[in-house]
């Protein structure tokens, strides 16, 4: 395998639009860890990539952990090397970087008084509940866990299938994978995830008995992990992508327009059917315009691109802690939201690549946030990404 610098683009956008989507929670109704005044009107940008942007995160981490298995060759050599890379960076971001996320969500909704210090010390590692939270929690570090898991579930199929069952798998991947059923199929997949598998479910993130989300999102991981040794189906994407691009287009605009009309899941019964099919629609079109668009046109490597590749993973780790923090230390201000947002994208950024920096010229810090305990000789850069 060739190393896919459009997929390597791909995730390099997918984690900055994630960065924006979650300054955005902080001014939409919804529920987030810290509010600032905003208003409804935030939450319709913010559909244009609430239905693809993870699902796609998890198709490049599968396509690249093909790679890796290929170099590892025997299963629990990735499995260990893949355990190693993601469960030390989750470890040290739960009990150091997330703790500031719930200090202060309780001190800010549920009446916590005490200092960030006593909490962390005191209360955060209790395994128990401190209001009507139960702690430690991982918050957004949820997808690295679930990365892990399906890395070992990979691992276990490698392991237990053998050679020519495997390849009979990715034949007839490669056979189903073309023609209208790249869009058709995922797309039929989801809806029936979403109203005959678990009408009604919702993802929790809490790993054991999260159906909706492992239905979706193990998939994704799989089919990424087959898409990389199917060039026909990649084939298939470049050339539907603008037809793609344009499905999803339209059926954004169909959910906009539902959410305009009704803010908030007020939408009657049957506009809700529609809204939830139309983000199921728009979901999987979008994936496959912008790998089709990705391997067209942005298949090619940049100095930036090393680098910016391997900030991913420690952007990734801090980004909602900053976030959260800057909310905190904004309430009150009286700024406009415009102001708020672009003081709270800026300290985010600013954050993450200090926390980048330092991290990466820290020998020992290198691992903690997702990087190879060595870089590379030659351009100082992890050659190996944890987040692939």
């Amino acid at each position: 395998m060739q190393r896919h610098y459009g997929l390597d683009w791909l995730r390099i956008g997918a984690f900055a639009i994630l960065i924006l989507y979650h300054v955005g929670m902080v001014f939409v109704p919804w529920d987030f860890h810290a509010k600032l005044p905003g208003a409804w009107w935030v939450a319709v940008p913010m559909m244009a990539s609430n239905p693809w942007r993870l699902a796609l995160l998890f198709v490049v981490s599968g396509y690249a952990s093909r790679a890796l298995f290929l170099r590892n060759k025997v299963p629990w050599r990735f499995a260990r090397q893949r355990t190693l890379r993601l469960l030390v960076p989750l470890a040290f971001g739960v009990a150091v970087i997330v703790p500031v996320q719930p200090w202060v969500e309780l001190s800010l909704k549920y009446g916590y008084t005490q200092g960030f210090w006593h909490f962390w010390v005191h209360d955060f590692f209790r395994f128990g509940r401190v209001g009507p939270m139960v702690l430690p929690v991982w918050n957004h570090l949820w997808f690295v866990g679930y990365l892990w898991v399906y890395t070992l579930v990979l691992a276990l199929l490698a392991t237990v299938l053998p050679g020519g069952v495997r390849g009979a798998i990715q034949r007839g991947f490669a056979f189903a994978m073309r023609g209208p059923a790249l869009l058709l199929v995922p797309i039929a997949w989801m809806i029936l995830v979403n109203f005959v598998l678990f009408p009604g479910g919702r993802e929790t993130h809490a790993l054991v008995g999260d159906w909706v989300a492992h239905a979706t999102y193990l998939p994704a991981f799989l089919f990424g992990f087959a898409l990389a040794c199917a060039p026909a189906t990649i084939a298939g994407f470049v050339r539907r992508w603008r037809w793609s691009a344009a499905i999803a287009v339209a059926a954004y605009a169909l959910v906009a327009g539902i959410e305009i009309r009704w803010p908030g899941n007020t939408m009657p019964p049957p506009w809700g059917t529609v809204f939830a099919i139309a983000r199921a629609v728009e979901g999987w079109a979008a994936i496959a315009a912008l790998i089709g668009f990705a391997d067209r046109h942005w298949n090619r490597d940049h100095r930036w691109r090393r680098t910016l590749t391997e900030a991913v993973f420690p952007f990734y780790i801090v980004h909602q802690s900053i976030i959260v923090l800057g909310a905190y230390w904004l309430r009150g201000a009286g700024w406009p939201i415009w102001l708020d947002a672009v003081t709270l994208v800026a300290a985010t950024v600013a954050g993450c690549w200090a926390f980048y920096l330092v991290g990466r010229a820290i020998g020992p810090l290198r691992p903690l946030i997702g990087l190879r305990r060595h870089a590379s000789r030659r351009t100082g850069l992890d050659p190996r990404p944890a987040i692939a």
